[in-house]
């Protein structure tokens, strides 16, 4: 069974797999209890207009989903800010678009042979150790300003008008928030793809949330959770040759799924 960790991709895919765990579990939790799950498909959707327009354009295709992500990011902040009674439609209509975009840019690149599904379901077992690199640093990021603002997210999560009369600068907050989520959608496209983004990004708080009293707990169980669920994933899909961002997500959906069987923490 060990003998395969003596090949670098399954190395590199079983600590990308632990790195993007880290980040979803962490940035998972303030997801899941700011309740902004539909935001963060809305991002991670129309990042993929960057990787089109990378493609198309010749540059990193991580450079440019970062670029939408965060784009995307600021606009929809601003319209659930704002006018939050449109706030669905406006953040729907820029997911399509973004999808959209990005399948059109990648029709009209010239020579276009991308394989589309590695982007739509993940290739973790083809993660250069470069990237290894630059999730790392992410998470570095991602750590710090989390426990930077700890206090201040945990105040904005609960209770948003009582973090105003605190003094917490609610509107920079959501928006640094968001700024993580776009990052973080950007580092997990690698592992699960695209369309399975958002499993991972929620599913393990999620299942946290239920046996935990507090968003400290919560991120350090979501961790936890997400890392047998990658961890586990990449194997059983080893072992049958399946796709591994596919298999990583219905491993997570078995147990959520089991979850709902299981009494939940009484307060």
């Amino acid at each position: 069974m060990f003998e395969v960790l003596q090949y670098e991709f399954m190395r590199n895919a079983l600590l990308a797999g632990l790195l993007v765990s880290i980040a979803c579990g962490i940035i998972g939790a303030l997801v899941v209890v700011n309740r902004i799950v539909f935001i963060s498909g809305g991002i991670a959707h129309a990042s993929y207009g960057g990787i089109g327009l990378a493609f198309f354009a010749g540059f990193s295709p991580n450079l440019g989903a970062a670029m939408f992500a965060l784009a995307s990011a600021l606009i929809m902040g601003l319209v659930s800010r704002g006018k939050k009674h449109r706030a669905d439609t406006v953040i729907g209509v820029i997911w399509a678009v973004g999808m959209s975009a990005g399948i059109v840019l990648m029709d009209l690149t010239p020579g276009y042979n991308v394989d589309l599904m590695s982007y739509l379901f993940g290739s973790i077992l083809m993660v250069p150790g470069s990237s290894l690199w630059t999730m790392a640093v992410m998470n570095l990021c991602i750590i710090l300003i989390t426990f930077l603002f700890y206090k201040d997210f945990l105040a904005m999560s609960y209770d948003e008008e009582f973090a105003m009369a605190m003094g917490v600068p609610v509107g920079s907050l959501y928006f640094l928030l968001l700024a993580m989520v776009a990052m973080t959608v950007v580092m997990t496209i690698q592992v699960v793809g695209l369309i399975l983004v958002i499993a991972l990004l929620t599913i393990p708080s999620y299942l946290a949330e239920k046996y935990t009293n507090s968003l400290k707990s919560m991120m350090i169980w979501a961790v936890v959770i997400s890392i047998f669920f990658t961890q586990s994933g990449i194997w059983i899909s080893y072992w049958l040759n399946l796709t591994t961002g596919a298999t990583i997500v219905l491993v997570a959906a078995v147990f959520f799924f089991a979850s709902s069987l299981v009494p939940q923490k009484h307060s």
